[in-house]
């Protein structure tokens, strides 16, 4: 049996979406043959809390966790939030707040944090780790990222312990979309590239989450021919089979024009995401009787309720907030349409996956982003368009759509760690 220690920044009872990975990842292994322990922080401050992940977590793991400086919390104290008050990951980053504090305290997070705010975690979490692997004889090491500063704590243990690492990007590091439009100095950009550089070279097989990431990562270093791998995201099949059909009706029964179309969007949504003529669209839709709501399960950029209030479409709008995973599986199951919005080509977003396994169609907005089209179409899900584009087209011929679910399953964490565990096997 082979020990193998997985540093993850992100743990249940957090709510983050990065963390389902991971989790899914690491049950899912055969428990004959892996022994996984998990370092973890102690307290994740940023993130809202599901209670309910805790379920999936064996009680045979050894799961470590050690305190981190948590820069969040000072950021709260700066720009004048309460202690305890939420803050949304699209605030933290905008570039329309042009406050002199949130201006300040965004240049030393850029510039002072490398590779990121988490980086105050390593210094603890090297310590806990060196004590566990004094203790145990590990095979491999695991970090997952982001938070990417994970992947240093990997590479300093690997080093120090001639233990084959293995990082996993869910996201690239040195050139994450949120940074185009955010300004960075010459030394931190040199500094990040050269520790992402240093973590790659080192370790013994990457894996990324997305194909096109993967193409373009090994357009950048040759070092990494023969020594990357595709894991996708997916989703978890034992959440959609422990939850009962929905109760919205889709076919008969209910009279066409007196039936209000809702169109879900769950997750995160960034202001770089914001597809303006597709809210144009919907408004329209609406002028002429074919009523159609929005209903966001996460958080919403404010650029962006404000552009769909200055259209018309305030009455439109549901927010909920932030859901327990199930909940938010309710909702996308009850949706008569998903939305799915990609931030740039290399990124396949995680709800999409879900989103597949519905059988609800899914309109998709992101440019030149070839991956996620022909995942849609591949299981007749839905279509894509630029973010220049109306969406008109599937609006009307959204109900022709019907979703292949075998095809869905193809992406269940189950399959996923299969091909996970196939990895480890390789790491000697």
């Amino acid at each position: 049996m082979k020990k193998v220690l997985f540093i993850t920044y992100f743990w249940p009872p957090s709510g983050k979406a990065s963390l389902h990975w991971p989790l899914d990842i690491i049950r899912n292994l055969p428990k004959d043959k892996i022994e996984p322990i998990i370092l973890t922080v102690e307290e994740e401050t940023f993130t809202q809390k599901d209670e309910s992940l805790l379920s999936k977590i064996a009680p045979n793991w050894q799961i470590i966790k050690s305190k981190s400086l948590e820069p969040f919390d000072l950021y709260r104290i700066f720009i004048g939030k309460k202690k305890n008050e939420k803050l949304i990951s699209s605030e933290t980053i905008s570039t329309e707040n042009r406050k002199l504090t949130h201006r300040i305290a965004l240049w030393i997070r850029l510039n002072l944090f490398i590779p990121d705010a988490r980086v105050g975690w390593n210094f603890t979490a090297v310590k806990a780790a060196k004590k566990i692997l004094r203790e145990n004889k590990i095979d491999g090491i695991v970090s997952i990222g982001p938070p990417h500063s994970s992947h240093l704590i990997g590479l300093k243990l690997s080093k120090r312990f001639n233990i084959p690492h293995i990082p996993v990007l869910i996201d690239p590091w040195v050139d994450i979309v949120y940074y185009k439009n955010l300004s960075r100095s010459k030394l931190a950009k040199s500094i990040d590239n050269r520790l992402e550089k240093s973590v790659l070279q080192n370790a013994s097989q990457v894996v990324f989450v997305t194909k096109s990431t993967e193409e373009d990562y090994l357009n950048k270093y040759d070092f990494l021919k023969d020594k990357t791998n595709v894991c996708y995201w997916g989703y978890d099949e034992e959440a959609f089979e422990s939850l009962p059909p929905s109760p919205l009706p889709k076919e008969g029964g209910v009279k066409k024009e007196l039936y209000e179309k809702v169109i879900v969007h769950a997750g995160n949504i960034f202001a770089y995401q914001n597809p303006k003529n597709f809210w144009k669209q919907i408004k329209l839709e609406n002028d002429k009787g074919n009523k159609i709501s929005i209903r966001f399960v996460g958080t919403v950029d404010k650029e962006i309720l404000e552009y769909m209030n200055s259209v018309g479409l305030k009455d439109n709008l549901q927010l909920t907030g932030f859901l327990p995973y199930k909940e938010m599986i309710k909702e996308i199951l009850q949706a008569d349409m998903l939305l799915v919005c990609s931030t740039e080509p290399r990124h396949v977003p995680g709800k999409l996956f879900e989103a597949l396994r519905t059988g609800n169609p899914i309109i998709a907005f992101g440019d030149n982003n070839e991956e996620v089209k022909q995942i849609i179409e591949d299981a007749n899900a839905g279509m894509m368009f630029r973010y220049d584009e109306s969406g008109e087209e599937f609006l009307l011929n959204y109900d022709q759509f019907k979703p292949n679910i075998e095809k869905a399953k193809l992406f269940d964490r189950k399959k996923i760690s299969g091909g996970f565990l196939r990895l480890l096997n390789l790491v000697d």
